[in-house]
């Protein structure tokens, strides 16, 4: 316990990041161009470090941030990041303990929610962390994909037009916002993650800067409904072309826009394979090809990790596909006493709404604040963790009456790693 664990001081970010970056098997090596860059938009009330004899062994930072739950509405997040420990300082709990400062902090600001990404899937689990929305990524051979490359413009006289990173970060985070109040799992993204991703905020960190193409899908009024970000290599055989595209981003509003923005990816002349970098798990990508077959899975992994911090505010928040009510008992042990999304609750929900209550009735059904986060976005099923013994049913029924209240149409998808 004689290391300190604290919000570290303006003129210790240097000595932070390096710890960061060997934390991350990155070379330990941080410019003042980096820290400055970094400097605009971390917060530094919300940057903590582990300090042992006033070198900093250990980081971690968090920033606000809104999850679109079902149902569109956004809840307040504490979004975690950059969590590293040195290797000479593994296993002493300052990992447990950044976490715990941060958590309370988030807490006291009536954050409802915590989110991550793992870098590892074992850690967050005892910290009361449940994953709750996948990702995958595919690799299509568009020579054996059987689309027809020679059809014209898109259909319903909307149109491709290429643009240059200043016009994605005019209309991108408008477009993005509009998106993300459709679909669970997604976050809010600050003003640095455009400009990052345009090439007008570089982190010598993150290698040379490769300007991308970018293309927006416009309907037929001119409005933007779509925006895709790819590059593509330069790469011939026997005289043949035989590149490939590498999907950076591709976010639509509609359902034109997404088929349109795809078949132009696919249609680029010299392109032989697409790789779609992370889309959700149930994205309509290989069905709109004529043979499905030639989009192979390279990727299928858990992405968002969801921590509760306040079970009736989140419960509450969402929308329902039917009605129902069903006593919840939420066991959080990630604390003394009992962590934050600890207790039993009724839940009374319905497509108009629910209530959530604390409630001294018999369980319906029990299950970690883990298991119940990775239930939250309606991705996973508790029958499946019944089976797996991870939810335990006091009435028969319970869990497959859950899945009618929580489970959505589309599984929930989060395009940002943050």
């Amino acid at each position: 316990m004689s290391t300190e664990v604290r919000v570290i001081e303006p003129a210790e970010l240097p000595a932070w990041l390096r710890a960061l970056r060997t934390g991350f098997l990155q070379p330990p090596v941080v410019d003042e161009e980096e820290v400055e860059a970094r400097r605009g938009f971390y917060d530094p009330a919300r940057t903590r470090g582990a300090f042992d004899a006033g070198r900093c062994v250990a980081t971690l930072r968090s920033f606000a941030q809104e999850l679109t739950v079902p149902g569109g509405a956004r809840l307040p997040a504490d979004a975690i990041s950059n969590v590293a420990v040195l290797p000479t300082h593994r296993r002493r709990g300052l990992l447990g303990r950044m976490l715990t400062d941060d958590i309370a902090a988030a807490r006291e600001r009536g954050d409802a929610v915590a989110t991550l990404v793992a870098a590892e899937y074992p850690i967050y689990g005892r910290y009361g962390f449940g994953p709750a929305a996948w990702t995958t990524e595919w690799r299509v051979d568009v020579t054996r994909s059987g689309l027809d490359r020679r059809r014209p413009g898109p259909e319903f006289g909307g149109r491709v037009e290429l643009v240059d990173g200043a016009e994605v970060r005019k209309l991108g985070p408008g477009l993005h916002d509009r998106i993300r109040a459709r679909r669970p799992g997604f976050v809010s993204r600050g003003e640095h993650v455009w400009r990052l991703a345009t090439g007008d905020l570089r982190l010598p960190s993150w290698g040379p800067w490769t300007e991308p193409y970018f293309a927006v899908y416009r309907n037929a009024q001119g409005e933007p409904e779509g925006l895709l970000s790819y590059t593509a290599d330069d790469r011939w055989e026997g005289k043949q072309p035989l590149s490939t595209a590498r999907v950076d981003e591709l976010l639509a509003l509609t359902p034109a826009a997404e088929r349109a923005l795809w078949h132009f990816v696919l249609s680029v002349d010299w392109i032989s394979a697409v790789e779609t970098g992370h889309r959700a798990p149930d994205d309509v990508l290989p069905l709109l090809l004529p043979d499905p077959r030639a989009a192979r899975v390279t990727t299928h992994a858990d992405l968002l990790w969801i921590r509760l911090l306040d079970v009736p505010r989140a419960l509450e928040a969402r929308s329902y596909a039917a009605a129902g009510g069903l006593v919840l008992d939420v066991r959080d042990e990630t604390a003394p006493g009992g962590g934050p999304a600890g207790g039993r609750f009724r839940l009374d929900a319905s497509p108009d709404g629910a209530s959530c209550t604390p409630t001294t009735a018999a369980p319906d059904l029990t299950l970690s604040a883990a298991d119940l986060a990775t239930l939250y976005l309606g991705d996973e099923s508790a029958v499946r963790l019944a089976t797996l013994g991870r939810a335990d049913e006091g009435r028969d029924g319970a869990a497959a009456l859950a899945d009618q209240l929580l489970r959505t149409s589309r599984r929930p998808w989060c395009p940002d790693i943050f």
